[in-house]
């Protein structure tokens, strides 16, 4: 989820939240994604597979994944306890499970295998991307997808939500084939591009090979 530049940057273990990947207000949140299981349709999410929303935040897509996924399908990790504590109030109707966690060391709490990882507005802070993505292939099933939801590397005072400027400074949004490039040291390969209007693309990756 998108964050404030201004909030916590990645350290340590203990303080390990991504620069610039907190939760947004609310309004404008959803005046930008209105329809949260229409993306999740869009980006191939097919009923019954296990999937992951890595750094869920207040499990605003997590909630969308398991309406479409099915029961106890569906696991929200966040290194955040606040959110996962609103998540857990919001979404108490869903079989969800929340799980507290660094998301560079996913296994050690959700060690899958997962059929979809999706990282929602979130990949742009991660100082280790390439770190990142070694721990999304080691949870994977063998024809999982890595799903990421990614800015447009557009100028942040275009991407307007509400009458202001939202979003990731302009400098940290990578195009979809910067993304690609950042996570072919991983082994993924490019599967599929989902356009998600106005400001977001749907970045789909299928495990390949590091050699």
């Amino acid at each position: 989820m998108t964050r404030d530049p201004s909030l916590k940057t990645q350290t340590t273990a203990s303080d390990a939240f991504f620069p610039a990947t907190s939760m947004p207000d609310p309004d404008w949140w959803r005046a930008l994604w209105p329809d949260p299981d229409a993306v999740v349709r869009a980006l191939g999410v097919n009923p019954g597979a296990r999937v992951l929303d890595l750094a869920c935040g207040d499990g605003y897509f997590t909630a969308a994944l398991a309406r479409r996924v099915g029961p106890d399908r569906t696991v929200g990790l966040d290194l955040d306890p606040a959110l996962l504590a609103q998540a857990r109030l919001a979404y108490a109707d869903l079989p969800c499970d929340w799980r507290l966690g660094d998301a560079m060391a996913i296994g050690q709490s959700c060690p899958g295998p997962f059929d979809v990882v999706l990282m929602a507005n979130t990949f742009h802070g991660v100082p280790d991307k390439t770190g990142l993505a070694l721990a999304v292939a080691a949870v994977l099933a063998p024809e999982g997808r890595f799903m990421i939801i990614n800015w447009y590397p557009r100028a942040r005072e275009e991407t307007q939500v509400l009458g202001l400027p939202r979003g990731p400074k302009t400098e940290w949004r990578l195009s979809p084939e910067a993304t690609v490039d950042t996570l072919a040291p991983a082994g993924f390969e490019p599967h599929r591009l989902v356009p998600l209007p106005p400001y977001h693309y749907g970045l789909i990756l299928k495990a390949g090979s590091t050699t």
